[in-house]
């Protein structure tokens, strides 16, 4: 799957089969947490990674900081919808 596939399902009902995927399909739904509760319940630094965004995308910068270090990641200096994109295109590979 690549990104353009990945934004296609976003007009649909149905997600896509990777727990990360959904998480970040979810998120562009407006569903942010129901996405967050997803995520939350998995336990990897790719997890932690979605788990930051989340956070980020929220305004709770602590929290997403807190994340980020867990992912091994630095809180990126660009916005929420570049790091969106960066996210899909990470986990559409």
């Amino acid at each position: 799957m690549d990104i353009q596939e990945f934004k296609h399902l976003l007009k649909g009902s149905i997600p896509p089969d990777s727990v990360y995927l959904q998480a970040l399909w979810l998120e562009k739904k407006g569903k942010w947490d129901e996405a967050h509760r997803l995520i939350d319940s998995v336990d990897s630094t790719d997890a932690a990674w979605i788990h930051a965004h989340l956070h980020r995308v929220e305004g709770d910068n602590w929290n997403a900081r807190y994340w980020y270090s867990r992912a091994g990641k630095q809180t990126p200096n660009y916005d929420t919808t570049e790091e969106w994109i960066e996210l899909v295109r990470y986990f559409c590979t």
